[in-house]
């Protein structure tokens, strides 16, 4: 099967997965990573802004992209839209491999979240990062070449459908199941 038979498959699927919403949506997977290669599922998690997740390993793993090295708050928590990472991998068990924190459905495009924009889930208001999530050499070997081209075009990208980078403005608690409004950024 050629690359571009897959990613067209991968397309089919997002249109009759079809759109989500832009003002109310859901989180409906929550991830840990505790160390490197680990995953834990909840079914709820504290974030605050010094840790982002607690318990997930953000904070010790550190960033290649700070001066020195430390992790970088505009990376703290990242969001992935259930229905991408449904049209890439049908298994709800493997898309904690993804790597992403939260699962949610909510359009995390541009358009619907400019950096800046906040984002209420339970207790917790999110801003959206203006650093760019994209698909890695990790998301590559898990999820294969059509879905990392596919998440990374032009209009993957404007779409976020590899998801979207945030920080934490307000702590709290968060639970699967908790609606996600958009709300003033003046919170």
């Amino acid at each position: 099967m050629s690359s571009d038979v897959k990613v067209n498959e991968i397309e089919v699927q997002l249109l009759e997965l079809g759109k989500s919403p832009q003002d109310n949506g859901l989180l409906e997977l929550i991830v840990s990573r505790p160390d490197l290669g680990e995953r834990q599922v909840l079914e709820q998690a504290e974030l605050n802004a010094e840790f982002g997740l607690l318990g997930d390993n953000w904070l010790t793993r550190g960033s290649r992209h700070t001066d020195d090295g430390s992790s970088n708050p505009a990376v703290q928590i990242t969001l992935m839209n259930r229905r991408v990472i449904q049209a890439i991998e049908p298994d709800r068990d493997r898309w904690p491999l993804a790597g992403d924190q939260l699962f949610v459905d909510f359009d995390l495009s541009a358009d619907n979240l400019p950096a800046g924009q906040r984002i209420r889930i339970g207790s917790v208001v999110l801003e959206i990062s203006q650093e760019p999530h994209t698909g890695c050499k990790k998301f590559n070997e898990r999820f294969g070449s059509e879905a990392t081209r596919l998440v990374n075009s032009p209009a993957g990208r404007q779409q976020r459908r590899r998801g979207v980078n945030a920080r934490v403005i307000q702590p709290g608690t968060v639970t699967v199941g908790d609606a996600i409004i958009k709300i003033d950024s003046t919170v």
